[in-house]
């Protein structure tokens, strides 16, 4: 299809505006057309707010941090986190730095929402319950939606866990269990050049790995105006389309880079006798740090006052240097919150002075220091920094037409930072990182790293590679393309398998990705099961159970007993490696902000990184022989006869807000290094929060014959006959087809 043929199209489509107007397709998937591309973000706006008012408030409240006014206790935590970062002010701060085109497609997109939370709000019983009412969105919101749902993505938590790992084991084993394992985020994606196609045009197909959400956190909607037809999936609250999109005659897909890209700093803190903060700069200058404090609404509980810092480097995200007083997260004694005023709380500042401090030239001590008394980290990260999101390039991408337009509006994105697939129906090929990373010293990327010397500091921004495309590409968070700029990559085993299973056809069509979505071989079991013939004298049930385990075909197939049997056999050697002594140090319940917890349990951190801790050899006084034999009774001794399907006890457990205890979620094959990603969390629960969060098909030959799945559905709201009736086929790795023909849609009456 040529660029002139689909621009014809979109215009004859647009012809007459009595065609304007929200259309349906037989999955209550919203087709937009509109006579601008304005008109057009204001559309895609009002539908979201129609179909999903609850989860945009939900949002929109969390990167405020105002979402305990109306969730309650359970919630102050995160808003701690969102106001002690800075979420909304960093938003603001990157909304008034937008070129005045995208300002205003951004503005229509929030006039948008503006017209149909009302609407959608009527629709959805959770405001009658909460007792929230919406109110009107200010322009910022949006980018701060995307702030808050990414600054978590690059794990700067896991330095926390990395330091330590260092006090307990010692600076060599500071990247211990880094042995890649996964992360908050991740996905699968692929692209097939023509000469691998049947139709000799390339497809792009993937999968994003996120917490699956109710409702879920990628929508399906078609966005159409007289300048282009776009198709994908979009992030609800925010405009366009960022991460999957199918324009016609260009299509991409993007992947978590794995990058790092934000610091830790630890800050030396004094406060004066006037109520003053100063911290210690570089070169040994005190400097002033910004001061205010906010008050959060809490449902049902007493309102928790918050004190927010910030240096010359960032917000202050864990600040031990406080007078002592009631936690907001815990209630005990111990320092409060950050953020920017919200419309739940009272917010009171004072501003202590400037943020830069005087290079005396000075040399002082490098090393990284201890978190202790007097001291606090600081959280340094691009979007703040730089007062830019890349939002410039979500308009760019809707216009794009082929890989070069694709490749320059990517050249403005920031945050986060991705692997890119992209490709056109003239042949054209992309594989490149889009993202800001800062150039610094090697040190930051591991750990917290002194505030007051000056090598630490940011010089600048790296590169982002590029490569050409031979092949097929393959992007599963693996090392590769964006190695130069992480220190935590996935297991090589999704990339390695999604190679191979492609590898043994050069006529893969749209619908055959479905078999690449769906498999559950499990290379990661290796290391585990390689034990297992060592073993003599065992029991007869252990004999069998072994000689079970090492017939398995090593898919985490929905009905194979096999596998439920050798995560059993994981879930066991899990906590038993967690209980040696080697690790008394670690095993200790996680302190400072409940938000970064996830990152500092011990039994966690031994399931994912379990594959290298079976064989490295930097824990010499680990006997892993005999915990595995143990483990091996154990297991043993515990099951009776077959055992269950997987599924039985693999079954999906989303993230919500206002959780159903009656919904039913399904059982599902695969597990966290099969290509069909639905991860458990191993040694604590087989149950699993992480998984595909939308798969995707684009086919660059006929748009028509792409294919798309979301966990839930269309429709945020439930019960509505659409919200979860993409469910069972999302479960079983279906597809549903993407639907261009206006004449096979319904449109809706407003």
């Amino acid at each position: 299809m040529s660029v002139s043929s689909v621009n014809s199209e979109s215009a004859a489509a647009h012809e007459d505006e009595q065609h304007d107007g929200v259309y349906r397709d037989a999955w209550g998937i919203p087709h937009l057309r509109a006579s601008d591309a304005l008109a057009l973000a204001r559309a895609q706006g009002r539908v979201t707010a129609l179909d999903r008012a609850w989860q945009l408030e939900v949002e929109r409240h969390r990167a405020q941090g105002s979402s305990a006014a109306f969730l309650g206790p359970e919630s102050v935590a995160w808003d701690t986190f969102a106001r002690r970062s800075r979420l909304a002010d960093t938003a603001r701060r990157c909304h008034e730095a937008l070129d005045a085109e995208t300002a205003a497609w951004v503005r229509a997109y929030v006039d948008g929402v503006n017209e149909g939370l009302a609407a959608g709000a009527a629709r959805d019983e959770r405001f009658a319950r909460t007792g929230h009412a919406p109110a009107p969105w200010e322009p910022w919101v949006p980018l701060a939606i995307w702030i808050a749902t990414h600054v978590l993505f690059a794990g700067f938590a896991t330095k926390l866990w990395r330091e330590r790992v260092a006090d307990a084991l010692g600076d060599d084993a500071v990247t211990l269990f880094a042995t890649d394992g996964p992360g908050t985020a991740g996905s699968n994606g692929w692209m097939l050049p023509g000469d691998r196609t049947a139709t000799g045009s390339a497809i792009i197909a993937g999968d994003p790995h996120r917490f699956i959400e109710d409702p879920g956190v990628y929508q399906q909607i078609r966005l159409s105006c007289p300048e282009y037809d776009v198709l994908g999936l979009a992030v609800p609250g925010v405009p366009g389309l960022a991460h999957f999109g199918h324009t016609g005659t260009a299509a991409w897909a993007i992947t978590n880079a794995m990058a790092d890209y934000q610091d830790l700093y630890t800050e030396q803190l004094r406060r004066t006798a006037d109520g003053a903060v100063e911290a210690l700069g570089p070169d040994g200058v005190w400097e002033p740090v910004h001061r205010h404090t906010e008050t959060v609404t809490v449902a049902g509980a007493d309102p928790v006052e918050v004190e927010v810092l910030e240096t010359a480097r960032g917000p202050v995200v864990v600040d031990r240097s406080a007078p002592t007083g009631p936690d907001p997260e815990t209630g005990t004694r111990t320092n409060t919150t950050t953020g920017t005023g919200t419309g739940t709380g009272t917010s009171t500042a004072t501003n202590t002075g400037t943020r830069t401090g005087t290079d005396t030239g000075r040399d002082r001590d490098t090393e990284p220091v201890d978190l202790t008394a007097g001291q606090a980290l600081s959280l340094r990260y691009p979007p703040r920094v730089r007062r830019d999101l890349g939002f410039a390039a979500l308009p760019a991408l809707l216009r794009a037409r082929t890989v070069a337009d694709i490749d320059r509006a990517l050249d403005g994105w920031a945050e986060p930072v991705n692997v890119v697939h992209a490709a056109d129906t003239e042949g054209g090929l992309l594989h490149r990182v889009a993202g800001a990373v800062p150039l610094r010293h090697a040190a930051n990327r591991l750990r917290p790293v002194p505030a007051w010397d000056r090598r630490y500091a940011w010089q600048g921004w790296e590169p982002t590679p590029a490569e050409p495309v031979r092949e097929v590409a393959v992007m599963a968070n693996a090392r590769g393309i964006a190695s130069p700029l992480g220190v935590e990559f996935a297991p090589p085993h999704r990339a390695e398998r999604i190679r191979a299973l492609l590898g043994a056809s050069s006529r893969w069509s749209p619908q055959r990705m479905a078999e690449v979505h769906a498999d559950t071989h499990l290379a990661s079991a290796a290391p585990l099961l390689a034990l297992l013939p060592g073993f003599e004298g065992l029991t007869p049930a252990a004999e069998a159970l072994r000689a079970r385990l090492l017939a398995w075909d090593r898919h985490m197939d929905a009905n194979s007993t096999d596998a439920t049997v050798f995560s059993a056999l994981r879930t066991a050697t899990v906590r038993r490696l967690a209980a040696d002594p080697v690790f008394a140090d670690l095993a200790g319940a996680p302190t400072g902000p409940e938000v970064f917890h996830p990152w500092l349990h011990l039994l966690p951190r031994v399931g994912y990184a379990l594959e290298g801790l079976l064989t490295t050899a930097l824990l010499p006084g680990l006997d892993r022989s005999a915990h595995v034999r143990a483990a091996l009774e154990e297991t043993a001794a515990r099951t009776e006869g077959a055992g269950a399907p997987w599924s039985e006890v693999h079954r999906l457990a989303p993230w919500s807000a206002l959780p159903d205890p009656k919904a039913q979620w399904p059982g599902l094959g695969g597990d966290h290094d099969c290509v069909n990603a639905t991860s458990s969390v191993p040694g604590f629960t087989d149950l699993t929060a992480r998984a595909s969060a939308a798969r995707y098909v684009w086919d660059l030959a006929r748009r028509q014959d792409s294919l798309w799945a979301v966990p839930l559905g269309a429709d945020g709201v439930t019960g509505a006959p659409h919200h979860r009736d993409q469910l069972t086929l999302w479960a079983r790795c279906e597809l549903v087809p993407v639907v261009t023909d206006w004449t096979r849609l319904t449109k809706e009456s407003i």
